[in-house]
């Protein structure tokens, strides 16, 4: 390898296990090139973890931070025996300049790749950025474990780095909700995925075992801390349980970094073991009564999500931690996770734990292993890879991608194949004999409602519930040509204080609620007349639901959960939202009353591949409307896409709600009594828990659910109502007329909160004035299909 102008010497290439190790170059697995902070052999396992089931499909490069040792600059390059990952530590002198240091990593990073590109550019840390810039990967991916800039020494160009890699990234991970939370807003596509738990390894702990022998031979009970100790662990309180209970022994397992050794409390019940493998965690557990997480409340700990509370639960020992956020949210009603937020109560924490490790029956270890079983890496691993395919194929260049021919001419272009862009293609396909090109940026057909199966083989929908309803005998008379249907009533449970309480509010929700026995309606009637509060004008979905039911029902019920939806009071939305869901009087727990309620027997995507299954119809798939438009000419346009994107944006952007999604898979029959919980507490991060069984009627000894999170950025789901929305609205509508052989369909094109047969009725309304106008489209009877197909060739 040539040396680099900016340092004398040969770089070098070099295998720490002797031998340079033979890399083929005939491989066809795409490269995944993963960024960290961390060393491979860290404590910490999210990389390792994931890298390791990522090299089942890709060769991955994990290229840690550098060392300065000696005079060259060479690579370190180690192949992990275990999982194929490829651990690339470059070694730079000692007292380069940063812009010297910045150029020669690029060059030895650059040669690593023998100038390939990456498929996925996978970050731990924005630091990487600088030496990663020239690269073209297809998905970058932002793995954000931790707020790094509020860790001690944070560099100052940390910030800077990161908002530009946000701008980079294609997905942005989290490691908890706290910090999905803080990042959600700056950027439309993060997901939070706490890190899971190795069972197998750290369940070890449980059975009989080696001692390890700078722990053998303590008397009194055993507290134990395993993970680096620095400015997140709080000293003081460490110190006040040693002096506290002189009785017990304190384990801190783990290397002390940027902080003082001499800062601590060195008491003759504490000691101090070091770093350990990760191999030997279990046998250190193993001897513990009692757990600890002794967190700090600061700004570094703010947005953490330990793993280790999982963790020491595997292992079979009750946890004591301070009041971290994440810890609170996702264990706090867990009996084995204690919590404690002065140096009495957690000493009154750890003796309650104590008594719970000393229990012979282990009778709160059943709720910690069910708790558990909802976690696995596997799983962790399954939707990051799914969202990251996603992402490739959606990057894939439109030169590419499933195209048709250059300037090829088309009656109808139809951008979008959810429900009214399939329906407006197929009715235009078969109904006029017309061809039919459909174009969607997403790499399936089916827009919001698309649905596959998972990993368990149970049918998921991939954005979210989709539950069909109508009143409209044409609206399900004509989608029965392309399903048959499964019965299905829809039936929805609010955790409210404690209880699962049928939604919309009905006689039922008011007796279990109030605990109360109301007869029949008319004492229903009379009871929430008595409870509502007279508004002089209602104008928003707040006065809605006070008039009708009064402030402790709305505040129970509809506050909270609107927040979340909508990111605004319900007091600053339009009416129409809480109108949708009424108040009954009588014991009806169905969610919809419509005449006709059923769910496709074989699933959304399948009834939307018999739809598009036409001659006359072109699928053009994972390519984005703007990127392919050049390509195509037609006489009639469909587009069912965001109206303000249409128009560039040229007043604005209109205001829309996104939602991210959280699959899982659990070993068990089932999760809830019911298809959708809701979750109106501003307390939980979701909205509304769905089990897809309950939806399908599968039989499987797993179930599948979806966590429902939304936020402001990403995908636009739901147009928000406002009266000034809609008056932003009102000037891309007027546009809209005058754009000719222009369609505008379905809830995006119309920024109108419709449901699916709404969207169904719309299309076919649509299409039918279509016919009707001169010169748009010939009716159907004076052209056919084969004259259709003769003229367009």
């Amino acid at each position: 390898m040539r040396g680099s102008h900016h340092h004398t010497g040969r770089l070098m290439k070099q295998s720490g296990g002797g031998a340079a190790p033979s890399i083929s170059r005939t491989a066809s697995r795409p490269i995944l090139l993963c960024l960290s902070h961390l060393r491979w052999n860290f404590v910490y396992q999210r990389p390792q973890h994931l890298m390791s089931r990522f090299a089942q499909e890709y060769r991955v490069l994990f290229w840690e931070e550098p060392t300065y040792a000696g005079a060259l600059a060479s690579v370190d390059w180690n192949i992990c025996p275990a999982s194929g990952v490829e651990i690339l530590t470059p070694s730079l002198p000692a007292g380069l300049s940063q812009a010297d240091e910045t150029a020669l990593l690029q060059h030895l990073l650059a040669e690593s790749l023998e100038q390939e590109q990456p498929e996925v550019a996978w970050y731990y840390t924005p630091m990487m950025l600088p030496i990663t810039r020239d690269l073209k990967p297809r998905c970058t991916v932002y793995d954000c474990m931790d707020e790094l800039a509020n860790f001690k020494y944070a560099p100052p160009e940390l910030l800077p780095l990161e908002s530009e890699l946000l701008e980079r990234a294609d997905l942005v991970f989290t490691g908890g909700y706290s910090l999905f939370e803080a990042k959600r807003e700056r950027h439309p596509a993060v997901h939070p995925f706490p890190s899971s738990v190795d069972q197998a390894h750290f369940g070890r702990a449980r059975a009989p075992g080696p001692v390890p022998s700078d722990q053998d031979g303590l008397t009194g009970p055993l507290f134990g801390f395993f993970g680096v100790v620095d400015e997140r662990m709080d000293i003081n309180l460490l110190r006040a349980l040693a002096d506290g209970r002189p009785d017990w022994n304190f384990i801190v397992v783990g290397p002390v970094v940027k902080i003082d050794p001499a800062e601590l409390p060195q008491r003759s019940n504490i000691r101090y073991l070091g770093g350990k493998s990760y191999d030997e965690l279990p046998d250190y557990l193993r001897g513990w009564d009692v757990a600890l997480m002794p967190f700090a409340i600061n700004e570094a700990t703010r947005f953490i999500s330990p793993t280790k509370t999982p963790e020491y639960l595997t292992a079979g020992r009750p946890v004591v931690s301070t009041p971290i956020v994440d810890v609170v949210r996702n264990y706090g009603e867990v009996d084995a996770v204690r919590i404690a937020g002065t140096p009495d109560e957690f000493l009154i924490q750890c003796e309650i734990a104590l008594e719970m490790s000393r229990e012979k029956t282990g009778k709160w270890l059943p709720d910690v292993d069910d708790l558990l079983s909802q976690t696995s890496w596997d799983r962790t691993y399954a939707e990051m890879a799914r969202l990251v395919h996603a992402r490739r194929q959606r990057n894939v260049p439109t030169a590419a991608a499933p195209a048709v021919a250059s300037r090829q001419h088309y009656d109808a272009v139809v951008v979008g194949a959810g429900f009214a862009g399939a329906v407006m293609a197929e009715r235009l396909a078969s109904g006029a004999g017309r061809r039919v090109a459909v174009i969607d940026r997403r790499p399936h057909i089916g827009g919001n409602a698309f649905d596959r199966l998972d990993e368990a083989g149970i049918l998921i929908h991939q954005y979210g519930p989709h539950i069909f309803h109508t009143n409209s005998p044409e609206i399900f008379s004509y989608l029965s040509r392309f399903t048959e249907w499964r019965p299905y009533e829809h039936r929805v449970l609010a955790s409210i204080r404690g209880q699962l309480l049928p939604v919309p509010i009905n006689r039922t929700t008011l007796n279990r609620l109030f605990d109360i026995d109301l007869k029949d309606e008319e004492s229903a009637a009379a009871f929430l007349a008595l409870r509502a509060e007279p508004v002089p004008e209602i104008r928003t979905s707040r006065d809605v639901v006070v008039a009708a039911v009064g402030r402790e029902l709305y505040e129970a019920f509809f506050e909270g959960y609107s927040r979340k939806q909508w990111g605004i009071d319900p007091s600053e939305l339009d009416k129409s939202v809480t109108a949708r869901v009424p108040t009954r009087t009588n014991t009806d727990d169905r969610y919809f009353t419509d005449r006709f309620q059923a769910m496709p027997a074989d699933g959304f995507t399948r009834m939307f591949e018999r739809m598009l299954d036409h001659p006359n119809i072109d699928l053009v798939l994972g390519a984005d409307w703007t990127e392919v438009r050049d390509t195509l000419s037609w006489d009639h346009l469909v587009y069912t896409g965001p109206i303000d994107e249409f128009f560039d944006h040229r007043f604005g952007k209109l205001p829309y709600r996104s939602l991210e999604f959280r699959h899982e898979t659990l070993d068990r029959d089932w999760l809830q009594p019911v298809a959708v919980v809701n979750y109106p507490s501003p307390d939980v991060p979701y909205t509304r828990v769905t089990e897809y069984k309950h939806l399908t009627g599968q039989v499987s000894s797993k179930t599948s659910v979806t966590y429902e999170y939304p936020g402001a950025g990403g995908d636009p789901y739901y147009p928000i109502p406002r009266a000034e929305n809609q008056a932003l609205y009102k000037r891309y509508e007027a546009l809209t007329n005058q754009e000719e052989n222009v369609s505008f369909v379905g809830r995006l094109a119309t920024y109108r909160y419709y449901n699916m047969d709404q969207v169904v009725g719309q299309a076919l309304a649509t299409y039918r004035r279509l016919m009707q106008q001169n010169g748009a489209m010939s009716p159907p009877a004076l052209v056919s299909p084969v004259e259709s197909r003769t003229a367009a060739a």
